[in-house]
């Protein structure tokens, strides 16, 4: 059970990659919040727009519907690529190979495709990690027998990469899943194929697994794995990404959303129960401790500040240890949600829609700010605020002068040579300490808005 303040339990890793410049610390475990930045080299200028540009038609994205079985592949986007075999095929889980189980295969030349199902193909740091799937045609002969034959089709994806930051287990799995499910097979049931799981990734998410199929996920792990043969209806493979944390609706034959995810979320950790009344707004405010940047120096101070304004306050320090479910029941029933920006804060996808987020921005870091998290605030209906820290709110005042570019102009810093030193500047070598007069006035109006919620929503 959570308590008013919950344990320091964090792991805190470092991932380095040259070409994609990410090396700063992040609060979960092996990765970096820095891998949460779209596109690494463009300029500051475009980046936001970098993701909406590359958001294609759902006609143009998912595998089309042909008159006989054959296999296809889209590579043609920057972030994914995306293969189907549309006809029954056989799964070999010790080496990873779909082959596609149609007799007229034998007449034609055999087709062969590989494929890393990980929406970050331009990665070339993490790409080499995911394990490759192979999808084949040839006699029939050669496929075998079915061990086991589902009546449903297969959606095969890669659980490697960044996962270990829940911001990645989302943007990078979760989310696609739940594109790449509503693009290609709505509203029917399929098969969860996973490859590269780690040990503890199953036990971790087998909830959302369980709400997304009703099917036993089958994983591929490595060559000593089991030697049942499974068979479906057809597969896709890879997954479909509209940008971090963003559902496009119109791309979707349903018209799914950010709210439909947080619902299937709540199928998942069965939170559809009433609440006790609350006399007073929750608030989770979120914690970060350590060396990892972006931590409030004046927490406690903080903490007071927000009872004595109305708040009742839960500090909430997450980790890939934390429990996801009792962690999904302690924000749902929360109020609303306080924290700087870094990964945590992809909790708000278990906030209720309506309730408040309020992101304390460091300095130098608005326009990453607004793409990891104040747009899939919006999208998910939240009453979204956000606090930008000051020059002398921040620790960087300690370590350079005033009329340094770090401090004065940190885009003219970052320009167009922007990297992950410069980054870490603002990410990892910078701490909060928040103005507590200045502070309460924000979180005053935050506290209107979460009494509005509560008086309405309970």
């Amino acid at each position: 059970m959570f308590t008013k303040t919950i344990p320091k339990i964090y792991t805190v890793a470092a991932v380095a990659s040259f070409v994609v410049l990410v090396t700063y610390l992040s609060i979960f475990s092996t990765v970096s919040d820095l891998q949460m930045i779209p596109s690494l080299s463009s300029s500051q200028g475009t980046l936001q727009q970098t993701w909406k540009s590359r958001i294609r038609r759902v006609e143009d994205q998912a595998p089309q519907e042909m008159t006989s079985s054959t296999i296809t592949c889209d590579r043609s986007h920057t972030d994914f690529d995306l293969c189907s075999i549309n006809g029954t095929c056989s799964l070999d889980q010790r080496t990873g190979t779909l082959a596609l189980m149609d007799p007229t295969s034998s007449t034609s030349a055999p087709i062969v495709e590989k494929i890393r199902p990980y929406p970050r193909k331009a990665d070339n740091w993490v790409m080499p990690r995911i394990k490759e799937v192979t999808l084949t045609s040839g006699p029939l002969s050669r496929t075998g027998s079915c061990d086991i034959t589902h009546d449903s089709p297969a959606i095969v994806f890669s659980a490697g990469g960044y996962t270990g930051n829940i911001y990645h287990d989302f943007i990078d799995g979760f989310i696609p899943l739940f594109i790449t499910a509503n693009s290609i097979y709505p509203d029917r049931d399929f098969v969860i194929v996973v490859v590269n799981p780690k040990e503890w990734w199953m036990p971790r998410y087998m909830d959302v697994l369980g709400a997304f199929s009703k099917h036993r996920t089958i994983l591929l792990e490595n060559e000593n794995a089991s030697s049942i043969t499974h068979c479906f209806t057809s597969a896709a493979v890879g997954l479909i990404s509209h940008g971090p944390m963003t559902i496009d609706s119109t791309q979707l034959p349903n018209s799914r959303s950010l709210v439909d995810f947080h619902n299937l979320l709540d199928r998942a950790y069965n939170t559809n129960i009433a609440t006790l009344k609350a006399h007073k707004p929750r608030l989770i405010l979120i914690s970060r401790y350590g060396n990892v940047g972006r931590v409030i120096l004046n927490e406690e101070k903080i903490k007071e500040m927000l009872e004595d304004v109305g708040f009742e306050v839960t500090i909430f320090r997450p980790s890939k240890t934390t429990g996801l479910k009792e962690a999904y029941k302690l924000i749902k029933s929360s109020h609303g949600m306080v924290g700087v920006h870094g990964a945590a804060l992809t909790h708000l996808l278990f906030l209720r829609p309506g309730s408040v987020l309020v992101q304390i921005v460091p300095l130098g870091l608005g326009w990453v700010s607004q793409t990891c998290f104040e747009s899939p605030a919006k999208a998910m209906k939240l009453e979204y605020t956000e606090y930008r820290v000051n020059v002398e709110e921040s620790s960087l005042v300690e370590k350079y002068s005033r009329d340094d570019l770090v401090l004065r102009d940190p885009i003219a810093f970052r320009g167009m040579d922007w990297n992950a030193t410069k980054m870490n500047v603002y990410l990892k070598e910078q701490d909060v300490r928040l103005d507590v007069t200045r502070f309460r006035q924000h979180m005053i109006k935050a506290y209107e808005k979460a009494k509005s919620f509560m008086d309405i929503e309970g």
